[in-house]
Order: C-alpha cells, then sequence, then structure tokens
C-alpha cells in the first residue's frame, strides 16, 4: 500500500528559481534535516530524466546511501525521482511548482512503497520508527528552510 505525503509552502521567488534550487540535488543538504549530501553520478551534471545521484542520509549516529533516478524534470513546474538501496525502489519523492502572485506554492510530495516485509530493515538502518511521522516533519521543515534561503 502506497503512503503519500504532501507538504506545500508560499515561497516568494519565481517557480524558475524555486526549481533551479531544488533540482539541484547537490545543494538538498543546505535544507534537509536528513539527507545532508548528494552527488551525481559519473556523466551526469544536472537534472534530466534519467539522471542519476547518491543522497547521504543521517539521523543522528544511523548513516545511509540511497540511489536516486531523476523521473521528472520539467522547469518551473516539476522535479521527481525514485529512491532506491541496494536495487530496491522504496520511495518516490517529487516537488511541484505553482505560480502565485507573490511568488510561487512549493508541494514536495513522497510516495513510500515499502512492503510491511522491509519495515524492520528500514527503522535498523535509519533508526526511525515513524517514517511517514518523521517525514512530514522533514519535509515542512526543508520548505522553511528552502523559503529562508531563497528569500533573502
Amino acid at each position: 500500500m502506497t503512503k503519500r505525503i504532501e507538504i506545500s509552502r508560499d515561497i516568494a521567488i519565481s517557480a524558475d528559481l524555486a526549481y533551479a534550487a531544488i533540482a539541484d540535488v547537490t545543494r538538498m543538504g543546505e535544507w534537509s534535516e536528513e539527507c545532508h549530501a548528494c552527488e551525481w553520478h559519473e556523466g551526469f551534471d544536472g537534472p534530466v530524466v534519467g539522471a542519476t545521484f547518491d543522497g547521504h542520509n543521517r539521523n543522528g549516529e544511523h548513516e545511509w546511501t540511497t540511489q536516486g533516478n531523476v523521473i521528472e524534470a520539467n522547469p518551473g513546474r516539476a522535479f521527481a525521482f525514485e529512491c532506491s538501496m541496494m536495487e530496491f525502489h522504496f520511495s518516490t519523492w517529487g516537488y511541484r511548482f505553482e505560480p502565485t502572485e507573490s511568488g510561487c506554492r512549493v508541494t514536495e510530495w513522497s510516495d513510500d512503497l515499502r512492503p510491511e516485509s522491509v519495515l524492520e530493515f528500514s527503522k535498523q538502518t535509519s533508526g526511525i520508527e515513524d517514517r511517514t511521522g518523521r517525514n512530514r516533519a522533514t519535509m515542512s521543515l526543508t520548505l522553511e528552510r528552502l523559503a529562508s534561503s531563497l528569500e533573502d
């Protein structure tokens, strides 16, 4: 059963600028509570469909790396990627950008695709008991940090 979370925030910059910041995954560590660094795999240097990257995550003493595969890269409108570990696609993350009168609305979303059979492994790897609650909190913080960084 897929669990989707969506969090939105209005930001006082254009959708194109918000997209450019988010789609440059090498900047994710500036905003994310959990993903502290990303780098494109060899042969890729930006957000195009099919580009792959590593995302380095941490929660206290727990650290793990996931692989991202860009599945949508529509400047100023949408950016999305699949997350895998050991070739197992466990979640999909994305962002939508909608123009508003004062800038844009950024919606971060995540689909949790983990079956029951991997939940214990996931908890041991990340140290996170309630992934849905954790994602909801960290997504809100990511959007707050993004706004704070870009609106200045």
